[in-house]
């Protein structure tokens, strides 16, 4: 069996530092990696972003008997670009690291996660954050409305790449859940 990259995608406070903190407890052996992102807005930052994530996928293609769990990557950078809160486009960029993201010889998964019921992120942002970290409802309902729009193009247009969609609304059911999406991972990786 390949080795097993799991990408987890999606709006602020849908819950993905939860939803990765749980893969990773179910996938002992699998590296967990949160990217922050780079916080430049000029041409410089595009120019950071394309060698950081090119840089990224050389390091991802050169590992050998892993498996990784990403907390985003380079598909937020497209989806910020795509809403304008970068004043260049990624579109390019997107492509190209799409395409080699799509062609490493691991099983891949792009976990999308969203809430169906939009009125919980009500909840969920309310958080005690820092300034820097607070978090708007309508932001969030626009950025989850082009993460499934993406996931939707990625499913077309890639071979390699399984999209799944994760409705991650307060659930009684979440194990059960996890386990009809996941449960073949969490079966062999231990």
């Amino acid at each position: 069996m390949k080795n097993t990259i799991i990408i987890v995608e999606g709006p602020q406070g849908v819950g993905k530092t939860t939803f990765t903190n749980y893969l990773r407890e179910k996938m002992q052996s699998t590296d967990l990696y949160r990217l922050a992102g780079i916080k430049d807005k000029t041409e410089t930052g595009l120019e950071k972003n394309e060698q950081r994530y090119n840089n990224l996928l050389e390091y991802i293609k050169n590992c050998n008997n892993i498996n990784m769990i990403f907390d985003r990557i380079f598909f937020s950078e497209e989806v910020y670009s795509r809403l304008g809160y970068k004043p260049y486009s990624f579109s390019e960029t997107y492509k190209q690291l799409l395409e080699k993201l799509d062609n490493l010889h691991y099983d891949i998964y792009l976990v999308v996660l969203y809430l169906e019921d939009i009125s919980e992120y009500e909840k969920r942002i309310v958080r005690d954050k820092h300034q820097y970290q607070q978090f708007n409802v309508e932001s969030s309902i626009q950025q989850q409305e082009e993460y499934l729009k993406l996931a939707d193009e990625v499913e077309k247009e890639t071979k390699n790449i399984r999209v799944i969609k994760f409705n991650n609304n307060t659930n009684p059911n979440f194990e059960e859940e996890m386990q009809r999406c996941f449960g073949e991972l969490f079966e062999w990786i231990e």
